[in-house]
């Protein structure tokens, strides 16, 4: 196969995770505040809210406003999640706890990097092939990725909020092609979501692979990872 002009890659789910769930991250820092509650239907509440919630994008917001509308985002996930375990009403100061809960998810303790990231991205590297990310995650990206120590694989960051579009709309991939002055056809883009990642950017010509290091997904065809060193 041909060597690409440039990889894309997700960034959560994909290059890093979170340690144990949202759902456990939410219980610890809930019972700070003097609320004990279960991890498991906190995890399933997240995942019911985050579905539900509209793309995090802001068109027409000055990027110096970004990063703001980006927390009202959030908190509004973070209290449907709340509300959904009939548990918003039940803190003394949201507020006060959704900023400490934000401001966490922007640091390093509940974030792990993936075994074969690290081998995987020195490989491309040497091989002179630009890295760069396509992501759904917010403007806290890149404080992640430089307390992860990853931020110096890529020469491209592209996130939903900044670029005004999110996966799976072919807009956010193409802003990203953009930045390499690249065709879709010259790019490889892996990510863990099989319609977000690998059928969006399939859809518009980019060579993709869908990343499944659980083997959750039937086969769907030879794109289909175990690992990010198999495509080496």
């Amino acid at each position: 196969m041909e060597k690409p002009k440039v990889i894309f890659f997700d960034a959560v789910g994909t290059l890093f995770g979170v340690k144990g769930s949202v759902g456990e991250v939410y219980k610890e820092i809930a019972l700070e505040f003097g609320l004990a509650l279960d991890a498991e239907s906190l995890e399933q509440a997240f995942r019911s809210s985050f579905k539900h919630s509209s793309p995090p994008t802001f068109p027409g917001v000055r990027e110096q406003d970004i990063p703001q509308q980006e927390f009202k985002w959030w908190k509004e996930v973070s209290k449907s999640t709340f509300a959904r375990v009939d548990a918003l009403n039940k803190f003394a100061d949201f507020e006060l706890f959704f900023a400490r809960l934000y401001q966490h998810f922007a640091g390093i303790k509940p974030w792990y990097i993936y075994d074969d990231v690290i081998p995987t991205l020195q490989y491309w590297q040497r091989q002179k092939i630009p890295l760069g990310i396509i992501s759904n995650f917010d403007t806290r990206l890149f404080q992640v990725l430089k307390l992860l120590e990853l931020e110096h694989f890529f020469t491209s960051v592209t996130i939903s909020s900044l670029s005004g579009s999110a996966k799976p709309d072919s807009q956010i991939f193409m802003t990203a092609l953009a930045k390499h002055n690249c065709y879709p056809t010259e790019a490889w883009h892996i990510g863990d979501s099989k319609r977000e990642d690998y059928q969006a950017a399939r859809k518009i010509g980019i060579n993709s692979w869908l990343l499944d290091r659980d083997l959750k997904s039937s086969i769907i065809s030879k794109n289909q990872l175990p690992n990010l060193n198999s495509l080496r």
